[in-house]
């Protein structure tokens, strides 16, 4: 039997069908035994499905450099030396 750590290690090619008969036998048992890895798999599946259906939208030039501007300033505010008390 493997573990969990095991088959999160295999997800991705577990749900992209690209393992083997024997493994892919072996993660899909887990995955029927192992309730936290069922509901792992079922919101990734889920979760993939609603974003193939999604179809990419640009935001206009104004908002993106607005977010950027955030972005910049709250790394820059993580990479500064905290306060000296």
């Amino acid at each position: 039997m493997i573990t969990c750590k095991e088959f999160l290690n295999e997800l991705n090619e577990f749900l992209d069908e690209t393992v083997g008969p024997e493994t892919k036998a072996e993660l899909q048992r887990h995955v029927t035994e192992c309730p936290n890895c069922f509901v792992i798999v079922d919101t990734t599946k889920k979760t993939l499905k609603v974003f193939r259906g999604v179809t990419e939208k640009t935001i206009p030039e104004d908002v993106h450099n607005r977010l950027m501007k955030a972005l910049e300033k709250k790394m820059a505010a993580k990479a500064a030396p905290p306060p000296a008390s």
